[in-house]
């Protein structure tokens, strides 16, 4: 499981100009989500970003979790973020799970980041054309490869 975590001042998702997810200091999680992947996985991320220490302190620095801002998730399920651009021009999806798979695994991780956090987790709908607006504070921008776990 791949995820991107943006720290954002506020984000938004709307599907055919209707919103249907907004927050304001917090996270945007882009979630990915390969034929590999279960439940451990999800937790092991879930744990990661809620301690994740990337909200800035009165110092200004990298030292609070979004527990201690009082922020908020906004979670997009992106299968594109396991695309394989080795050959030719046309990205290559073949790692990411089918939707039967990925999205009860996604469902999963909802539930799980909420259970974990205690914070509010906002999303998108699975599988939808969606439209992201998000303001990237900082920019901090992080990837986190639950297989891969640096």
């Amino acid at each position: 499981m791949r995820v991107v975590a943006q720290r954002v001042t506020s984000a938004s998702v709307s599907i055919e100009r209707t919103s249907v997810g907004n927050i304001g200091t917090g996270m945007v999680v882009l979630v990915g989500i390969e034929e590999g992947d279960c439940s451990d996985d999800i937790e092991w991320l879930c744990g990661k970003l809620s301690k994740m220490r990337i909200f800035s302190d009165d110092d200004g620095a990298m030292n609070l979790d979004i527990v201690q801002v009082g922020g908020a998730f906004l979670v997009i399920s992106q299968f594109t973020l396991h695309a394989m651009t080795k050959k030719g021009n046309r990205p290559s999806f073949i790692r990411a799970a089918r939707p039967e798979k990925a999205e009860p695994l996604y469902e999963m991780f909802l539930r799980c980041l909420a259970d974990t956090s205690g914070c509010r987790v906002e999303h998108g709908v699975f599988g939808a054309d969606m439209q992201v607006s998000l303001v990237n504070d900082g920019p901090v921008t992080i990837i986190i490869d639950s297989k891969n776990r640096e």
